[in-house]
């Protein structure tokens, strides 16, 4: 058997000084798991176990002092290198640790960790009647500044309300951890269902869930966050809203864990005039204001005196950008015309247009090309115009600008062609060095997005965590889609949940870890051949050793990275398996010598006794330190975030929607039409985040069916 990165054969099984590596089932079964890396010091050999057989070289030879967790040197946290332009992500043809597991072990893991999360949610439920009068939060600070006040148990700061923070917030156990949510609003929203709010098929308030009501036990702050110092783990907000004296209190807040995760803002891409004359589809604001302006515009054009040019500028609703918000909100307001609008407007109708822009020569790039092509035929029989291969060069109050000089009149522009990093991620990532290489090597610009590991910590930072849009997972870039946002915030909150140390982000560095002590049951195994034999007779082989929490700490493997090995070695203090270890200490006892002949001499028998009581203490001290090593070993998270991809769906119009699906690497279902609708809706309904939310959605459908969608404007 090979030690991890030596390639020297080190012994058999039962040799008792080899690194080892385990799993560790735990609560979570033998698919949840930890990974466990043990080092042992090595033995003496036969001959000199009490120091008899080796050389005795008389110089000082420094005690190895035991590494506390806490006090762990950037030394033990760094991969070893063999330059300093080493990288801290994955390069092509390096080997991927911890392996990727199949969609089937993956769905499971989530199966487990809901079950565990449900747990939690019915343990919440009365706890907005026990939570005592708060204290007063803010004080003042040296700096002029206000100051969270301190707190009795780990801060994590959690920046952002979208998908990734709201399901965190909802998993995270604030029994371990004092959370903080720091976000300019004070609620989460469902974003997929924003063009249906923009035509009154669904009301607002249905799509919205505060942040107070998703987790009681998070303290929630409105506010943004201006900067976050890596190196002090502080970052200083400013509140959303003004004193009357226009005073806006600002705030820093100590953290000891920080999850950011404030998402994108629409990029405009230098177009002159998106920022003033679009609306976009981000926000519940932006849904509000675009069903206004819907109603204004066909109450203008209704008035008596319109010319027939001002009623088709007024009336003809563009949209830009072919993705799945672009052209679900084109099919809906195209809905929202046929079904509605021309009862109450049939006069109207002739100078209705919607046009759909997309840059790219297909829409919906994300789905097959079939699918793609059903949609546009979908949208066209629907009066929706589709135009591929244009770029908006302007966009002005009531036209549109394309490149080579064309202009479209227009009433409304709704701009979803794409988004851009926020302040905030890119002051982050200009605090970390290794950001910059990071985001060179992905071929992205640096400061667009936080470069993460497969553990989703932020590469060259400690103790910062990104998820979602802002974060790009190095080596697997993952679509910015609220699917991604959302399990990645789950998978946070579970790996929060379970106390490991995060340590510096980045490939080559350690994975999340924990120093424990072994038990006895471990001991015992390592000890017992039956019990070993019968380990690997219940795992089926040496390769990979999944078993039962009894028995799997006592379990190994050996396919870790080098730098695992080193950083265990590290934390337990054991000896490198890569370095020789003599059976003697070796003592320099010059001082005992100049001190003997200072007061007058000493007898050879005196100073052979010095010698041999000082190798015998640095014998003694070795000899602890080695059962210290072995009472101890570092545990690793072996479960770095894996997509489970459920599939993508859009909706097109007139009851018809694409869905495809991808999964157990055999299943790939691609459909079109009513069927696809149906799912559609099913989806929509089962994802919405409360029982609440579900009901009032449901209602809301009804009622549209029933009564037609409002177009009251107000």
């Amino acid at each position: 058997m090979r030690t991890a990165g030596t390639g020297v054969c080190q012994g058999s099984l039962h040799s008792k000084f080899l690194p080892r590596v385990a799993f560790r089932a735990g609560s979570r079964g033998a698919l949840g798991r930890t990974v466990v890396v043990r080092v042992r010091a090595e033995a003496p050999g036969d001959g000199d176990r009490d120091g008899r057989g080796a050389q005795t070289i008389l110089k000082v030879a420094p005690s190895k002092q035991q590494v506390s967790e806490p006090a762990l040197s950037s030394a033990a946290t760094a991969a070893p290198s063999s330059s300093a332009g080493d990288i801290l992500f994955p390069r092509p043809g390096d080997p991927q640790w911890p392996p990727q597991r199949a969609f089937a072990a993956v769905a499971l893991d989530n199966l487990l960790d809901s079950v565990i999360d449900i747990g939690r949610h019915l343990r919440r439920m009365n706890v907005a009647s026990e939570v005592s009068v708060q204290q007063e939060q803010l004080l003042p600070g040296g700096n002029g500044c206000m100051r969270l006040r301190a707190a009795t148990k780990p801060v994590v700061l959690v920046l952002g309300s979208g998908w990734g923070a709201h399901s965190l917030i909802k998993v995270i156990d604030t029994d371990m951890y004092d959370v903080v949510v720091v976000s300019p609003r004070n609620h989460f929203v469902f974003t997929p269902m924003l063009p249906s709010t923009a035509v009154g098929t669904v009301e607002f308030r249905s799509l919205l869930e505060p942040i107070r009501t998703s987790n009681p036990c998070v303290t929630y702050l409105e506010a943004e966050c201006n900067s976050l110092n890596p190196e002090a783990k502080i970052a200083v907000c400013t509140s959303s809203f003004a004193y009357d004296d226009g005073r806006r209190p600002q705030f820093e807040i100590q953290y000891d864990k920080a999850v950011v995760a404030v998402g994108e803002q629409p990029a405009t891409f230098g177009v002159a005039g998106v920022k003033e004359h679009c609306f976009f589809m981000k926000e519940i604001s932006d849904a509000v204001a675009l069903r206004s302006r819907i109603a204004e515009k066909f109450e203008l054009a209704s008035l008596p005196g319109t010319s027939e040019d001002d009623r088709r500028a007024a009336l003809h609703f563009v949209v830009v950008g072919g993705g799945p918000t672009g052209v679900e909100f084109a099919g809906t307001l195209s809905d929202f015309v046929r079904e509605d609008l021309r009862r109450k407007y049939p006069a109207l109708m002739p100078y209705v247009r919607v046009t759909l822009l997309q840059s790219a020569q297909q829409i919906l790039t994300q789905f097959d090309e079939g699918l793609g092509q059903r949609a546009l035929e979908a949208l066209t029989s629907s009066g929706v115009a589709v135009r591929t291969g244009v770029r908006v060069v302007q966009v002005t109050a009531n036209k549109v600008v394309l490149k080579g000089g064309e202009e479209i009149p227009c009433g409304v522009c709704v701009w979803s062609a794409g988004n851009a990093p926020r302040p905030l991620v890119t002051q982050i990532a200009s605090q970390v060095s290794q950001q910059i290489r990071a985001a060179e090597a992905s071929g992205i610009a640096p400061g667009s997005k936080l470069c993460v590991d497969s553990f989703l910590r932020v590469v060259g930072a400690t103790d910062i965590l990104a998820l979602g849009d802002c974060s790009l997972v190095l080596g697997n870039r993952l679509p910015a889609t609220a699917q991604v946002a959302g399990q990645q915030g789950a998978f946070l909150a579970h790996l929060l949940n379970s106390g490991y140390n995060l340590g510096v982000g980045g490939f080559t560095q350690p994975p999340p870890f924990q120093i424990v002590k072994r038990n006895k049951l471990q001991a015992l195994t390592e000890q017992s051949a039956a019990l070993q034999w019968l380990a690997f007779a219940m795992m089926g082989g040496k390769k990979r050793i999944e078993v039962a929490s009894e028995v799997s700490d006592a379990l190994f493997r050996m396919d870790a990275p080098p730098w695992i090995r080193v950083h265990s070695e590290t934390l337990t203090a054991a000896t490198p398996l890569d370095q020789s270890v003599q059976a003697a200490a070796v003592c320099d006892i010059t001082a005992v010598r100049e001190a003997a002949a200072a007061a007058g001499g000493a007898t050879p028998e005196s100073i052979s006794r010095a010698a041999r009581e000082c190798i015998r203490s640095l014998e003694e001290e070795q000899r602890l330190a080695r059962e210290g090593a072995e009472a101890q070993e570092v545990r690793y998270w072996d479960r770095p975030f894996e997509f489970l991809s459920l599939g993508i769906m859009a909706y097109v119009g007139s009851d018809k929607a694409l869905t495809q699906v991808e999964a157990f690497d055999v299943i790939n279902l691609k459909l079109y039409g009513s069927v696809a609708y149906l799912l559609w809706k099913s989806v929509y309904i089962t994802k919405q985040v409360s029982f609440r939310n579900r009901v009032l959605i449901l209602f809301d459908w009804m009622k549209a069916r029933v009564f037609g969608r409002d177009i009251s404007l107000f």
